[in-house]
């Protein structure tokens, strides 16, 4: 059991430094596009690179990770994502960031298949909810330590600096990688003809259950990340933040979800993973409303909603992420999860790039149209609810 949670720390801190990697471009969205002197389409743009990127290489992934020691492959994942990110750091440019943060979304999307891979293999189901509520936990701690301190870093220095560090944290991290996780190569031991690329694909979206798994993720990334990137600008501009009092919504949210994260975990284990995932998903629309439709609002408000925002997202996530592991067999797990990692990037992606499009700026500086933005998410967010109820566990 010791070396069981020594290897979901590790994948947690893995975790911890990815998702920072990806959330600190969206708070430090008004310093961008204040300094490139970009639109929010832009802006978009380079949210999405990120996610169209990454949900590139997943679908790639699914046709090589099975292949190999889970802990061989994510090694060299891993320190390509640190290379790139180092690049995120040196970037001068909109443009050469933009580049930098295509590569970082290659590496970065193999990343997140790899972990729910690894969780999949080792933990068995009966213990798979508290897992993921574990490893998940890295985004509470992201909101409440790691974006919070980039913000505040950049605000010292310049938005270069988060990136040092990001790159620092990833050069620790490999060592982790290198102690603590075990070389995993059951899934090889199996006699098993590896397929084609064509075969994986046949294999997946011939599968009626995995499909129903890979289209709730689709519905929840739009649930969200139609939301999540502009809600740094939409604060600033229209709520009346300063960019240094972005952070009280990041760790304010965090702090609760470093508690909530492993305690949906238990529920989801205890209770029925889906009849969880139902509750927080319901909950979760009504911050979504509110949020959305915000004036000049006293910072109290804010973070009581924004907080509910963050807590019943991850709630919502922890337990459907338990149920699309289970839709695959062991053998397989890693072909499917990379596949389906991908299609989740790619919603991703275009999810923002949607926003982008329909949201607009006044002459006074204010982001227009988030409110049409918000009752397109609540919709596919409501839509998860009776897909979910039709996804198998199958182990």
């Amino acid at each position: 059991m010791k070396e069981e949670k020594l290897l979901l720390w590790t994948l947690a801190a893995i975790n911890f430094i990815h998702i920072v990697d990806f959330m600190i471009l969206m708070p430090l969205g008004p310093q961008l596009m204040r300094i490139f002197d970009i639109s929010p389409r832009e802006f978009g743009l380079l949210v999405s690179s990120y996610t169209f990127s990454a949900g590139i290489s997943s679908f790639f992934g699914a046709f090589f990770l099975d292949r190999f020691d889970r802990k061989k492959i994510l090694l060299w994942v891993y320190v390509g994502f640190a290379i790139s990110t180092f690049g995120c750091a040196l970037s001068p440019t909109y443009p050469i960031l933009l580049s930098a943060r295509v590569l970082s979304g290659l590496f970065g999307g193999l990343t997140s298949a790899l972990i729910l891979a690894i969780i999949g293999d080792v933990i068995p189901d009966t213990r798979r909810g508290r897992a993921m509520g574990l490893v998940m936990a890295a985004f509470s701690v992201a909101s409440v330590l790691g974006v919070p301190m980039g913000l505040f870093l950049a605000s010292l220095s310049d938005w270069h600096m988060p990136f040092y560090i990001l790159t620092g944290l990833s050069i620790l991290s490999l060592g982790m990688i290198i102690r603590y996780v075990p070389n995993i190569t059951e899934h090889l031991k199996n006699d098993i003809v590896r397929p084609n690329p064509m075969v994986v694909i046949r294999r997946v979206t011939g599968n009626q259950n995995q499909m129903r798994a890979i289209t709730l993720s689709v519905m929840m990334m739009f649930g969200q990340f139609m939301i999540i990137p502009f809600l740094s600008p939409y604060t600033v501009a229209n709520v009346g933040f300063s960019e240094m009092q972005l952070t009280y919504i990041y760790m304010a949210g965090g702090a609760f979800t470093i508690f909530t994260s492993p305690w949906v975990g238990k529920l989801s284990d205890k209770y029925g993973k889906l009849r969880i995932f139902t509750i927080f998903m319901i909950l979760n629309v009504i911050p979504i409303a509110i949020i959305t439709n915000l004036g000049v609002t006293p910072i109290p408000f804010v973070l009581m909603v924004s907080t509910m925002f963050f807590v019943t997202s991850n709630g919502r996530y922890v337990p459907a992420a338990a149920i699309i592991t289970g839709t695959s067999k062991p053998e397989n797990r890693g072909s499917f999860l990379s596949f389906n990692s991908a299609i989740q990037q790619l919603a991703t992606g275009v999810a923002s790039l949607i926003a982008g499009i329909i949201i607009g700026e006044n002459a006074a500086g204010e982001l227009t149209n988030f409110n049409v933005v918000g009752y397109i998410a609540i919709g596919f967010s409501l839509l998860c609810i009776p897909i979910a109820r039709r996804v198998e566990i199958v182990s």
